[in-house]
């Protein structure tokens, strides 16, 4: 089937038109005098509606649209299901830590700095490290949805299409920072909303209607037609599960809104974001399942050309222009959000809190740090697009690695007895754990297979734990986790470590798990959690309410 593209002058028109929007947007928040600490937290005063729209837009980013696409294109129609139900229950489980978090400090920027106060500076700049890294990897994902979204659509290369997203991105977000960032969110998560309820069932329309259910199963498997497939489950489901989970803690996008929101507020926003993201996401991985049914072939080989290369298929111009708009506005709502949190981090916890003597940091040097960070990071993500990583593996990737985190972190926020000793040990060990099983360095066999297998169900009882604890409290968390663990046991030996990337990522969990109890639990020091709250806050003299 011929593809329908917008041509380069209608594609230029657009993205100038998206772009040039939202800056006049930021304009309209600058401030003669700027301020530091709204440049990171936005006063810690922004109301229900807009911080809903702005979890919802910052969780729905361009590449997990593109990932739930690539999930149901690849393990049929229970796929966008296991990417998009598990995404948005995890919005859910931040809610709980994120009023902990809020009540312990409530003028924190980011959850190193709280981590500076509570341990040290070895544990800040670990977390700040894998922050870094995660945001300029979520960064990259989102230049490449960019990039292959405007290349299939148009004659500009893949190249120039990234250059121009990340341009567009820089420009608004580098005025005010995470104002910008929420502002502009609360426009381009009604774009995306409104385009999904008339794009999705607009392809399904002009690809033939309920025919194609029919027509098309002889292109899926037994395995892709039930949903209740256990090859989606553990490749993806469970996977997802640990990895969304770790993004809840370890994701310094998602704290930055937790700190900017009303305290009085967070529960309705959580709720909120969790119904919106998982509608959308769902909604648009079923676009992925389409193409199984109608035995599209990825354009290239490359799984994230699948969305683009629906849409030109089978939309018209105009709908062709609505979708264009919903996956600008989607990449645009993630990466303004990480290039606002890599300036933060390096504004609070590199200099703010390392390099500058105690109550002596600069608010116009940080204002100066933070938009120098957001550059060097827009250059990095542009260099690395260019590589055309697969996003589902890389998002995969990242949350995994943030789950040698999420146990110490969470400890470290409830439990007066974590060392900095513990916390750093423990991350740094599971991490080691994580990257020889994660990329199949070693052979899972034999007693090393056991070894992993066993780890592997602890780390099972750990995420079920942390999910009940979160809710309900210490001891039905300490219980859900054991009655989990023991129901995985029986057969989670000898079949767990067949799935290399459920293993590695559950073995983080566990091993951190561990290794901070067992430092932490015989040690005499007591923490006063009363003190975050004197060690954390503000670099202004006044913060100014928006």
């Amino acid at each position: 089937m011929q593809l329908n593209t917008l041509g380069t002058p209608l594609i230029l028109f657009l993205i100038l038109f998206f772009f040039g929007g939202t800056f006049l947007l930021s304009l309209s928040i600058g401030r003669k005098r700027e301020n530091a600490d709204n440049y990171m937290t936005a006063g810690n005063e922004v109301g229900f509606g807009i911080s809903a729209a702005s979890m919802t837009a910052t969780w729905i980013w361009a590449a997990s649209l593109y990932a739930s696409a690539t999930s149901g294109y690849t393990y049929g129609i229970s796929g966008p299901i296991h990417y998009g139900l598990w995404g948005a229950l995890m919005i859910l489980f931040i809610y709980p830590f994120g009023r902990r978090i809020r009540s312990i400090a409530p003028n924190a920027h980011t959850l190193a700095e709280i981590l500076h106060a509570r341990h040290g500076r070895s544990s800040q700049l670990i977390l700040a490290g894998s922050n870094l890294l995660g945001s300029l990897l979520s960064l990259t994902s989102n230049f490449i949805a960019g990039g292959a979204l405007i290349s299939m659509l148009s004659p500009v290369s893949f190249s120039a299409g990234i250059l121009m997203i990340g341009t567009g991105v820089l420009l608004y977000t580098l005025w005010s920072g995470v104002r910008a960032s929420i502002l502009t969110d609360f426009i381009q998560v009604c774009a995306m909303l409104g385009a999904v309820v008339i794009i999705v069932p607009a392809v399904f329309f002009a690809a033939g209607g309920p025919e194609i259910f029919t027509t098309g199963a002889v292109h899926l498997t037994p395995s892709q037609q039930s949903f209740f497939s256990s090859d989606a489950f553990f490749n993806q489901g469970a996977p997802y599960i640990a990895a969304v989970l770790a993004y809840a803690i370890g994701n310094q996008t998602i704290a930055q809104r937790l700190f900017a929101v009303r305290e009085d507020k967070i529960r309705q926003t959580f709720v909120t974001a969790t119904v919106g993201y998982g509608a959308t996401v769902i909604g648009v991985g079923i676009l992925g399942v389409l193409a199984l049914y109608l035995g599209v072939e990825p354009m290239n080989g490359d799984t994230n050309n699948l969305i683009p290369q629906l849409a030109s298929m089978y939309l018209g111009p105009i709908l062709l222009c609505v979708f264009f708009v919903m996956v600008i506005g989607s990449l645009a709502s993630t990466a303004d959000s990480d290039l606002a949190a890599m300036s933060s981090i390096v504004m609070t916890d590199i200099y703010g809190r390392n390099i500058a003597k105690d109550g002596e940091a600069d608010p116009r040097l940080l204002l100066l740090v933070g938009r120098v960070t957001m550059i060097t990071a827009t250059l990095a993500a542009l260099f690395f697009a260019s590589s055309k990583f697969n996003i589902l593996e890389l998002l995969v990737l990242v949350g995994a690695i943030w789950g040698a985190l999420v146990f110490p972190v969470i400890a470290s926020f409830y439990w007066d007895k974590v060392t900095n000793r513990a916390f750093s040990v423990s991350v740094v060990a599971a991490l080691a754990a994580f990257f020889p099983v994660r990329f199949g360095w070693i052979a899972l066999e034999g007693s090393t297979a056991f070894v992993t297998d066993l780890l592997a169900v602890i780390g099972v009882g750990v995420i079920a734990g942390l999910m009940i604890f979160g809710f309900l409290g210490r001891t039905a968390g300490v219980i859900a986790g054991a009655i989990a663990a023991l129901v995985v046991l029986p057969f989670g030996i000898g079949f767990l470590h067949q799935y290399p990337v459920l293993t590695a990522s559950l073995l983080a969990y566990a091993v951190s798990m561990i290794l901070c109890v067992a430092l932490s639990w015989a040690g005499r020091e007591r923490f006063d959690f009363g003190r975050i709250s004197a060690e954390t806050g503000n670099f202004d003299d006044a913060t100014p309410t928006v």
